[in-house]
């Protein structure tokens, strides 16, 4: 198995590059994986897999109801959300069906909702129904006051978003990917027909490359001669509230969609908070992922109208993500035979939903460039660590405890994390490089004190694993 994070990078020409290891990359990596005969990189620009966009969106699990009907994006999250959820169920990825409701706030929002479910019956999704108000209320009491109906989409999930890249780059890796960290692409050419990418660790040589760079993807793109797309961030601040507020809602609360996208949200999270959130806010900073005071402002007063008391409840983080818009209203994803490349970009929140089926996509697509992969082979499943609060954690398992007592002893309260876990997480294939890259393989010091009472405990345990 091959991760590097410093020195010189092989000078052996790879077969295929993917640039970018968040979630798209990483699927595309494992997919390259099941071929064998395949010399595969996985480069990523920070320390870690999952690190950009991929960390910090809404983790829902989209049925795809709502995406243009006949676009890419559609066809794609229509078949990756059947391919996740297989793979979450047999990689321990924890996923929890718990439904959306559209709720409509006005008269034009509920004229709006048949015609949001003929769109659903377009997009495969034909489980859809009109609730009256009576019958909202009924499924969500704590919801505010004034809502005419909605719209029950029964299929929409909550996923872990940390877990699910980390999944497939670990099982890419198991299967002899390279995976190359703290390798930024900084200029990219051809010579003698191969890529060849300078990057901060050195030049790295490939026959075909995938450009699956998320909020830069249109900046490889254009060094590379295309001019087809500009990535807009869209940053969306969330708020993460405590776990005493989870019994408050049941489902994912939308708004009518706009055209900036679903707009703010209440849900429920697999990990046993709830999530207001995220605010759309165009920017040119492709690292502005501060919150700020006027966000936080419009996000609490929205929450106060769908679900008052959820803002008597505790925060315990405050986070944003940037989204990578374009000015498309589709996925851009395309072959450029005559340069042995792909591009992966204009990919948005539904990322993470499609990544499975993109990457089956993106293979298909390496063939057209004159790709042979070789024969393919079945991949050996991971199984995950579980952060989810719907299943069995460690400490509450007696055969685990038994067989080892570390997962007995909680290292972070808040979270119910164990020794075992952050032993597991330090000695997996694919390590933490931080302490936030330990807290998305475990959930230490992700609850309610933020590590204020096991900070120092997991820093130790952390930095004597280090090498």
């Amino acid at each position: 198995m091959t991760v590097t994070f410093e020195g010189p990078l092989p000078g052996e020409p790879y077969d295929v590059a993917v640039v970018g290891a968040g979630v798209v990359g990483a699927a595309i990596a494992r997919a390259l994986a099941r071929h064998p005969r395949l010399r595969v990189a996985l480069v990523e620009a920070q320390d870690d897999v999952g690190q950009g966009t991929s960390k910090a969106n809404t983790a829902i699990l989209h049925t795809g109801f709502d995406a243009v009907p006949g676009s890419l994006e559609a066809r794609l999250v229509r078949e990756g959300a059947r391919l996740l959820a297989a793979y979450a169920a047999e990689s321990g990825i924890p996923v929890e069906r718990v439904g959306a409701l559209l709720v409509a706030w006005d008269e034009d929002q509920l004229a709006a909702l048949p015609r949001l479910a003929a769109k659903a019956a377009a997009n495969d999704c034909h489980d859809t129904r009109l609730l009256d108000a009576a019958e909202l209320y009924a499924r969500e009491p704590h919801l505010g006051p004034g809502a005419l109906g909605a719209l029950h989409i029964p299929g929409e999930s909550v996923i872990c978003p940390w877990t699910t890249p980390l999944a497939y780059a670990t099982q890419a890796v198991r299967h002899g990917v390279h995976l190359h960290l703290n390798c930024r692409v900084e200029q990219a050419g051809r010579r003698d027909g191969r890529h060849e990418l300078t990057t901060t660790r050195g030049t790295l040589r490939a026959r075909r490359l995938v450009n699956a760079a998320g909020l830069h993807a249109d900046t490889l793109d254009r060094l590379l001669g295309h001019d087809d797309f500009t990535v807009t961030p869209r940053r969306g601040q969330l708020l993460v509230y405590d776990k005493f507020a989870r019994p408050l809602v049941r489902h994912i609360l939308l708004p009518v969609p706009t055209a900036l996208g679903k707009g703010v949200l209440v849900a429920p999270t697999v990990h046993g908070n709830v999530l207001l959130g995220p605010t759309a806010e165009d920017l040119d900073d492709r690292h502005a992922t501060g919150s700020t005071a006027d966000g936080l402002r419009t996000l609490r007063a929205q929450g106060r109208r769908i679900l008052p008391a959820l803002l008597d409840e505790e925060v315990t983080a405050v986070y944003a993500g940037l989204r990578a818009a374009t000015e498309h209203d589709d996925y851009q994803v395309r072959a450029h035979p005559g340069q042995g490349y792909v591009t992966v970009g204009g990919i948005r929140s539904t990322g993470l939903t499609s990544s499975l089926a993109l990457a089956d996509h993106v293979l298909g697509l390496l063939t057209e460039t004159g790709l042979d992969p070789g024969p393919a082979r079945d991949l050996e499943p991971v199984r995950m660590p579980n952060l989810g609060e719907a299943f069995p954690r460690p400490y509450q398992r007696p055969d685990l405890i038994a067989a080892d007592p570390r997962y007995g002893t909680l290292v972070c309260h808040c979270e119910r994390v164990t020794l075992g876990e952050i032993h597991d997480a330090l000695t997996s294939t694919l390590p933490p490089r931080s302490l936030d890259g330990l807290r998305r393989r475990t959930r230490a010091r992700a609850g309610r004190c933020q590590g204020f009472h096991c900070g120092a405990a997991v820093r130790a345990l952390f930095e004597q694993a280090r090498p």
